[in-house]
Order: structure tokens, then C-alpha cells, then sequence
């Protein structure tokens, strides 16, 4: 079997445990990954300040592909290399438009650096525990915020998927929305911005195809990565919609399916094959 040149992996629910952490399994079989000349690339919804720590206990790591796709980062330098932000105006049609068709929605504004939110949004904490800047309306919210690299969108009383389909419709291309499941948790980005669209420039830029990219996800938000690379799975413990639409499984995150399922690749694929220039 021959090796790819890049692995790109969602985070949370796929190369993490449920905990947050990553296993000393993967993190072995990474840096034999790495070893043989291959690229590892987290492509995650999470900022750059919550890559940081991860890669670090990866070890591996040298670009990362964060909040869906917005920002680019270089995980050596600490710094974004490229950033996809919604316009100001732009935010406030879109957040317009969907109160208009989504009753009850409080919103908060992710820059990369922070998350500024209304006094009512969610709890006052983001997913990682971690406390965010409360302001009183959403005009306080934008004129805060810059960049605004992702405007959030929290509901309490609905699901968060058949929210998006609800909100897809009403931004009616404007703008990309997406999720990770659960409850009430819905994720704008700039139009044409998204995972697979970011991760596919970075590898134009380093003469990566998507045939020599294999990817793992579990979300919806990880659909446009795994149908665009050449070789995907789904987590056994994936959302629905991935399960349906990804015919590769890998193991559950809890019982480390990404390593398992590199562990076989290399060793099927052995040295001989390795790929020094693409070593991070």
C-alpha cells in the first residue's frame, strides 16, 4: 500500500480521546508517521490557542488548519498565517437573517484570539471551559470583535442540526454554516470558507493532491474534508450523517481508530517508502 503525503485530522471526537487527550498510541504512531517523510495537519474548528498544547504533545505538528477553516497556523512560530474573516456587514445581515427564521438565538463572536459574547449566550463559557468576554447586545459583540473569524450561534431549546438546515436556507449562500452535533451550537464562516477549502490550498501550495491526502473526521463539519481527500474515514463513533456519507470506518476516538488504522498502514507500507520531502 502506498503511503500518503499528508494526514489531515479532525480533533475533538476523532484523534482525541474524550477527555481531551491525546494517547502516548497516537502519539507514537504519529511520529512514525512522521519518521517516513509524511505531513500531519490538524484541521479543527478549535482556535489557535487550543491547538497549541495538542500539538505540543503530538510533537509533530507543524501547520494547522483552525476554526473551520478561517485561520491558518503555524504551530512552530505561534502565528496564523492566513485568515478568512466575515465582514461587518456582513455579520449583521447574516445574524439578521437568521433571528428572523430561528426564534430565541443569542451570538457570540470567535476572533482567533478570544470569544466575545451577549450576556445571554450559552453560559458564558465555551466548549473548552474556557470563561468568554460578556457584553450586553450584539452591536457591543461586533464592536469589539476583529477579526470576526467565526460568528457562533447558540439556541438552547433546538438541535443543532436541524437548526443548520433551517439556517443554510436563510443565508442561502452567503455564508458557510456548519456544526459539530449536540445541542444548539450552529458555526458561520465567510463564504467559501471551509475545511476542505483551506486544507485544499495548503496543499496546492506544497504540490499535495488530494489523492495522497488521507483524512479522519466525525462531524459535519468534517464532510467537505473527507469528500474531497482521496482517502477518508469515519470514526465509529461519528454523527449520522458522516457514517452515511463515508464508507471507511476507523475505530472509536476512545479506543484510538486513527492509530489503528495508521498503525496498519505503515506497517504494510514499511521505510522503503518513505517521503523525506515532506517531513515537518
Amino acid at each position: 500500500m502506498e503511503l500518503p503525503r499528508m494526514i489531515a485530522t479532525d480533533l475533538d471526537g476523532t484523534l482525541l480521546r474524550s477527555g481531551g487527550t491525546v494517547s502516548e498510541r497516537t502519539r507514537r504512531t504519529l511520529l512514525a508517521a512522521r519518521d517516513l517523510g509524511i505531513e500531519v495537519v490538524f484541521v479543527t474548528a478549535r482556535p489557535p490557542r487550543y491547538v497549541d498544547a495538542i500539538a505540543e504533545a503530538v510533537g509533530c505538528v507543524g501547520t494547522a488548519v483552525c476554526s473551520n477553516g478561517a485561520i491558518v497556523y503555524d504551530v512552530a512560530g505561534r502565528r496564523a498565517t492566513a485568515v478568512n474573516a466575515l465582514d461587518l456587514a456582513g455579520t449583521r445581515r447574516l445574524a439578521a437573517a437568521l433571528r428572523a427564521v430561528l426564534p430565541g438565538l443569542t451570538f457570540a463572536v470567535e476572533t482567533g484570539h478570544q470569544v466575545i459574547c451577549e450576556v445571554a449566550y450559552h453560559d458564558g463559557r465555551d466548549a473548552h471551559g474556557e470563561v468568554q468576554t460578556r457584553v450586553p447586545t450584539l452591536e457591543d459583540v461586533l464592536r469589539q470583535a476583529a477579526p470576526i473569524v467565526k460568528l457562533l450561534v447558540w439556541s438552547g431549546a433546538q438541535d443543532a442540526h436541524t437548526m443548520w438546515e433551517t439556517a443554510r436556507r436563510a443565508v442561502m449562500g452567503e455564508a458557510e454554516v456548519t456544526h459539530s452535533g449536540g445541542t444548539g451550537l450552529l458555526e458561520i464562516s465567510a463564504s467559501g470558507v471551509t475545511k476542505a477549502a483551506t486544507l485544499a490550498a495548503l496543499c496546492d501550495l506544497r504540490g499535495v493532491t488530494p489523492a495522497e491526502v488521507w483524512a479522519f473526521g466525525d462531524m459535519p463539519n468534517d464532510l467537505p474534508v473527507l469528500e474531497w481527500a482521496g482517502t477518508s474515514y469515519a470514526m465509529a463513533n461519528a454523527h449520522p450523517a458522516v457514517l452515511a456519507a463515508v464508507d471507511r470506518r476507523a475505530p472509536s476516538n476512545d479506543e484510538d481508530g486513527v492509530a489503528q488504522v495508521l498503525e496498519e498502514l505503515l506497517t504494510t507500507a514499511g521505510p522503503a517508502q518513505s517521503h523525506p520531502s515532506s517531513r515537518v
